[in-house]
């Protein structure tokens, strides 16, 4: 069985020849679907062989389901332009036999990297990726991504995900995600108390650095923690904001 890889982007031309490369080991088609980048990203595609498509952001989740109708086969490997796959992914997936199998998709563990560290905290933070678009997809519901079914097999297999540059570039992001995080659950009508952030922050920090045991994976474990921490604080403080405000 064949595998078409389905890759979003936007202006992503320092990343873009990797992933394809990456994917190309197991794949039979790169679809790129592209939110109308102002750099190189679509030239350097086209030039590695990609079916290029344009199309206007709509979500994650949304472009993500744009995509599946274009592809040529059946079976699809969604990756975002900052994966990759790793060497067991590559060899996980060569062994499938996607002609036969019960299951309509398949996880895979996800490493994620600020700079060059290893951010032990996240891990295995489980991704549906690999997915048969005849029986599931992705939801186009608000939110993050995800591919809408619970007939899944966990591969024993990482993709790695190089995130973000370092710590600042990381902070900047969250400022995006709390803010499309509080506008989503608004607009779903969920209401914040005056208590929420401080309780959403403190039990984020909590769960981070006791539950998930942040607190013995050094300066990235601490880092990570009180970043999560004030991103949970801030997305409350926002809802607030928003009810406030109507």
């Amino acid at each position: 069985m064949k595998i078409t890889a389905n890759i979003i982007t936007l202006n992503e031309e320092k990343n873009i020849e990797e992933v394809i490369k990456s994917v190309r080991k197991v794949c039979d088609e790169v679809l790129v679907v592209d939110s109308r980048s102002s750099d190189r990203t679509c030239e350097i595609a086209e030039s590695l062989g990609a079916k290029v498509v344009k199309q206007e952001y709509l979500g994650d989740g949304p472009q993500k389901a744009f995509g599946a109708p274009l592809a040529k086969y059946d079976w699809v490997l969604s990756i975002d332009a900052d994966e990759r796959l790793d060497a067991n992914a590559i060899e996980a997936i060569k062994k499938l036999d996607l002609d036969s199998t019960t299951y309509d998709a398949f996880s895979f563990a996800r490493k994620t990297f600020v700079g060059k560290s290893f951010i032990k905290l996240w891990y295995p933070d489980r991704v549906t990726r690999l997915y048969n678009k005849t029986t599931c997809g992705y939801t186009t519901a608000g939110g993050h991504a995800r591919v809408d079914t619970k007939n899944v097999k966990d591969l024993d297999a990482d993709m790695l995900h190089y995130s973000y540059d370092n710590y600042a570039q990381m902070v900047k992001t969250s400022h995006k995600f709390i803010t499309r995080g509080a506008k989503i659950a608004h607009e779903q009508g969920k209401k914040a108390s005056a208590f929420d952030p401080f309780l959403h922050g403190v039990g984020a920090l909590f769960k981070a650095l006791v539950l998930k045991g942040g607190v013995f994976h050094g300066v990235n474990g601490w880092n990570v923690a009180v970043i999560s921490a004030f991103s949970s604080y801030m997305k409350y403080a926002l809802m607030l904001e928003m009810q406030e405000n109507e």
